[in-house]
């Protein structure tokens, strides 16, 4: 899996590398304004509440299904959807506990730092150095 970190064009067929992913969390292309990333969510898991303070970030979900919830609302994702979520709102993805939920995601400004590779939530929620220079707290 190719991943870049520079400002110049990538491309890739990103649906089916989402599919073929099974890590956590896998940042393939970081510019000055953006971030593109794999995830993989195992059945039954989640990524886990967060708010990004100075961060939007767009989710389009390729395999899966599961649950958008931000702060009191829960809403179904699967395959095919797409949602945003702006700087400072409190959200959280959760797995059906059929299968993985693959995604890729795009955050703007970056949040991760550049080629990041989580195998599980568990190794992304003991990196405490994972953070793009810029972005604000997790």
């Amino acid at each position: 899996m190719k991943t870049k970190t520079a400002n110049e064009p990538y491309a890739a067929d990103v649906q089916q590398l989402a599919r073929q992913n099974s890590d956590f969390r896998r940042v393939l292309n970081t510019t000055e304004r953006s971030q593109l990333v794999l995830m993989c969510v195992p059945a039954g898991g989640e990524i886990g509440q967060e708010i990004h303070a100075g961060t939007d970030q767009i989710l389009a979900f390729v395999e899966g299904n599961g649950e958008a919830i931000f702060a009191d609302e829960r809403r179904p994702v699967a395959a095919g959807d797409v949602v945003v979520v702006p700087a400072g709102t409190q959200h959280n993805f959760v797995a059906g506990t059929g299968a993985a939920l693959k995604l890729f995601t795009i955050y703007t400004p970056p949040h991760h730092r550049p080629g990041t590779v989580h195998a599980t939530k568990a190794d992304a929620d003991a990196d405490t150095s994972d953070q793009y220079p810029s972005s604000s707290p997790k």
